[in-house]
Protein backbone atom coordinates (compact mmCIF):
# COMPACT_ATOMS: atom_id res chain seq x y z
CA UNK A 1 0.00 0.00 0.00
CA UNK A 2 1.73 3.45 -0.99
CA UNK A 3 1.08 6.23 1.88
CA UNK A 4 -1.55 8.67 1.82
CA UNK A 5 -0.24 11.72 0.14
CA UNK A 6 -3.33 13.68 1.49
CA UNK A 7 -2.19 12.98 5.08
CA UNK A 8 1.59 13.60 3.83
CA UNK A 9 0.50 17.04 2.95
CA UNK A 10 -1.02 17.80 6.32
CA UNK A 11 1.87 16.90 7.76
CA UNK A 12 3.51 18.75 5.78
CA UNK A 13 1.90 21.88 6.66
CA UNK A 14 2.24 21.43 9.82
CA UNK A 15 5.85 21.01 9.77
CA UNK A 16 6.66 23.60 6.99
CA UNK A 17 7.48 26.64 9.56
CA UNK A 18 10.62 24.89 10.41
CA UNK A 19 13.81 24.77 8.02
CA UNK A 20 15.56 21.71 10.07
CA UNK A 21 12.75 19.37 9.01
CA UNK A 22 13.19 17.35 5.75
CA UNK A 23 11.50 14.63 4.06
CA UNK A 24 12.90 11.10 3.17
CA UNK A 25 10.67 8.30 1.19
CA UNK A 26 11.70 5.37 4.28
CA UNK A 27 9.37 1.53 4.64
CA UNK A 28 7.32 2.28 2.06
CA UNK A 29 6.10 6.07 3.63
CA UNK A 30 7.02 9.07 3.26
CA UNK A 31 9.03 10.30 6.51
CA UNK A 32 9.11 13.62 7.99
CA UNK A 33 12.88 13.75 9.77
CA UNK A 34 14.07 16.41 12.40
CA UNK A 35 18.11 16.97 11.91
CA UNK A 36 18.65 13.64 10.88
CA UNK A 37 16.02 12.01 13.17
CA UNK A 38 12.71 10.35 11.99
CA UNK A 39 9.81 12.64 13.73
CA UNK A 40 6.61 11.11 11.78
CA UNK A 41 6.06 9.08 8.50
CA UNK A 42 3.15 9.47 6.35
CA UNK A 43 2.94 5.41 6.57
CA UNK A 44 3.02 3.20 3.72
CA UNK A 45 1.00 0.48 5.48
CA UNK A 46 -1.47 3.33 6.19
CA UNK A 47 -1.83 5.88 8.98
CA UNK A 48 1.04 7.83 10.92
CA UNK A 49 3.75 6.32 11.85
CA UNK A 50 4.71 8.31 15.35
CA UNK A 51 8.10 8.38 17.08
CA UNK A 52 7.38 8.32 20.86
CA UNK A 53 10.41 7.09 22.67
CA UNK A 54 9.98 3.98 25.00
CA UNK A 55 9.20 5.86 27.89
CA UNK A 56 5.68 7.31 26.56
CA UNK A 57 4.91 4.06 25.19
CA UNK A 58 2.49 3.29 27.25
CA UNK A 59 0.49 6.28 27.58
CA UNK A 60 0.49 6.66 23.54
CA UNK A 61 -1.54 3.08 23.17
CA UNK A 62 -3.89 4.56 25.50
CA UNK A 63 -5.01 7.28 22.86
CA UNK A 64 -7.64 6.07 20.48
CA UNK A 65 -6.42 4.69 16.70
CA UNK A 66 -3.10 4.18 18.48
CA UNK A 67 -1.07 0.79 18.33
CA UNK A 68 2.44 -0.44 18.08
CA UNK A 69 4.71 -0.20 14.97
CA UNK A 70 5.64 -4.25 13.93
CA UNK A 71 7.20 -4.59 11.02
CA UNK A 72 9.18 -7.96 11.25
CA UNK A 73 6.91 -9.81 13.80
CA UNK A 74 8.21 -7.93 16.64
CA UNK A 75 6.44 -4.76 17.95
CA UNK A 76 8.84 -1.50 18.60
CA UNK A 77 8.02 0.26 21.42
CA UNK A 78 8.44 3.26 21.05
CA UNK A 79 7.17 3.50 18.06
CA UNK A 80 3.59 3.87 17.19
CA UNK A 81 0.95 4.20 14.01
CA UNK A 82 -2.18 6.15 14.27
CA UNK A 83 -4.81 4.78 12.47
CA UNK A 84 -6.23 7.22 9.73
CA UNK A 85 -9.79 7.51 11.29
CA UNK A 86 -8.24 8.82 14.66
CA UNK A 87 -6.62 11.62 12.46
CA UNK A 88 -9.52 13.40 11.13
CA UNK A 89 -9.28 16.34 13.01
CA UNK A 90 -6.09 18.30 12.53
CA UNK A 91 -5.68 19.31 16.34
CA UNK A 92 -5.67 15.63 16.83
CA UNK A 93 -3.22 15.40 13.73
CA UNK A 94 -1.16 18.27 15.40
CA UNK A 95 -0.60 16.33 18.73
CA UNK A 96 0.85 13.31 17.42
CA UNK A 97 2.93 15.36 15.08
CA UNK A 98 4.03 17.78 17.74
CA UNK A 99 4.70 14.49 20.28
CA UNK A 100 6.99 13.21 17.57
CA UNK A 101 8.74 16.28 17.14
CA UNK A 102 9.59 16.84 20.43
CA UNK A 103 10.74 13.08 20.58
CA UNK A 104 13.10 13.83 17.71
CA UNK A 105 14.54 17.23 18.99
CA UNK A 106 15.74 15.44 22.39
CA UNK A 107 17.83 13.50 19.84
CA UNK A 108 21.56 14.61 18.65
CA UNK A 109 21.69 15.34 15.02
CA UNK A 110 22.54 13.19 12.63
Amino acid sequence: MAYDEALAERVRRHLEADPDVTEKRMFGGLAFLLRGNMAVSASGGGGLMVRVGPDATDAALARPGARLVDMTGRPMRGWIVVDPSALADDSVLGAWIDEGYAFAAGLPPK
